[in-house]
């Protein structure tokens, strides 16, 4: 018996599994298969989500395609012609499943991935709602959509109105003359105060951090500086933050638009939450039928806990995308590969590193 039911299943081997359908993952995929590895034989994708699109599958509506940053395209395949005015959820998930089915990728959905542990042979298990899988090598591209961060303050549970996440948001429509608190200084945040500011009775905005607007051009020299930050946490072992927490915002024509009419003006965080809303140390209240947490995501990256990769400091010390404990194991899509330029770099080196496990060399050694 076990823990699939009934009899011991017998685990599908492969050289790969790639867990994650989304930018990493595809791109990490695509890499594979011009490697010569072929899906379904060599390596296999795992994706938990019920279509093609990854974590843009769920993006609420008013996020159009011309309101996105920076999306990078895939490898070998550009995303060319797109209405700026469609949602990017549309958007993306149709490029998303034209790159699937052009490169024959093969991704088996929806399958949970419950968790990864050590197998026979010097092989990992993954188990997962299809069966098991015995890989010798494991790419984890699942992104960080699935683990939304609700903060916890002292009264919360006593709010009477509602609270929810970006995780769920809806678009502004639903908050048409009501009054809401928007909590979060990342791009998220911004976007939704700016939308609902249009239709909602009362906007309050409030950060744990002043904002940080970033003028002029931003380069790749910027770029590299801003994701060798990022790396600096992820190669200490540290929970990695967001690119755009060290880049700042981008002050362009919209916000400064707002920052004049004055939705942009910002509060520090409230100390606890009443009945009513929330209130401030200093005395200070304000009343409101909604709490709106842009407080970001976290990795996800439960199912890796039976390997024991985390480090003291609560994250996964990785060299390239390769963690330090198992090199078996490649983290794409984390930390300074949270981009979507970032992911396909990622995808690629994961593929050269893998290679080179495949066929017994010896791989890099750690930098210093």
């Amino acid at each position: 018996m076990n823990e699939f039911g009934g009899a011991a299943v017998q685990a599908t081997s492969v050289d790969v599994v790639v867990i994650g359908a989304g930018q990493a993952g595809l791109s990490a995929a695509f890499h594979l298969r011009r490697a010569g590895l072929e899906p379904d034989r060599d390596f296999v994708v795992l994706d938990h989500s019920p279509h093609a699109g990854g974590a843009w599958q769920f993006r609420w509506p008013s996020l159009t395609y011309g309101k996105v940053h920076g999306m990078y395209a895939l490898p070998g395949m550009e995303l060319a012609g797109a209405d700026p005015a469609r949602p990017s959820s549309e958007v993306i998930g149709a490029y998303f499943d034209t790159y699937e089915r052009t490169f024959d990728l093969r991704v088996h959905r929806p399958v949970d991935v419950t968790a990864v542990r050590e197998g026979d042979g010097g092989r990992l298990l993954v188990e997962t709602s299809e069966g098991p899988y015995a890989t010798r090598a494991l790419i984890n591209a699942t992104g960080t959509w699935d683990r939304p961060f609700w903060p916890r303050y002292q009264g919360q549970e006593t709010f009477r109105g509602r609270q929810l996440h970006t995780s769920g948001y809806p678009g502004p429509e639903e908050f048409a003359g009501k009054r809401v608190i928007v909590v979060g200084g990342g791009a998220s945040g911004t976007q939704h105060l700016m939308e609902i500011a249009e239709v909602a009775a009362e906007t309050t905005w409030v950060t744990r951090r002043e904002p940080v607007f970033r003028e002029g051009p931003f380069g790749e020299a910027e770029g590299r500086a801003a994701v060798a930050l990022v790396e600096e946490r992820v190669r200490l072992g540290l929970p990695p933050q967001s690119v755009v927490s060290v880049t700042g915002l981008p002050l362009n024509d919209a916000i400064r638009a707002a920052r004049e009419r004055g939705v942009m003006d910002r509060l520090p965080m409230f100390d606890r939450i009443t009945p009513t809303g929330v209130a401030w140390d200093d005395g200070r209240t304000v009343d409101a039928d909604v709490i709106l947490w842009a407080t970001g995501f976290r990795a996800a990256i439960e199912h890796l806990t039976p390997l024991r990769l985390r480090e003291p400091g609560g994250g996964i010390r990785v060299e390239g995308t390769r963690a330090v404990r198992d090199e078996r194991v490649h983290l794409v899509g984390y930390g300074p590969s949270a981009s979507t330029i970032g992911a396909n770099r990622a995808g690629r080196a994961a593929v050269t590193d893998i290679r080179r496990l495949l066929t017994r060399e010896p791989a890099a050694a750690p930098t210093a």
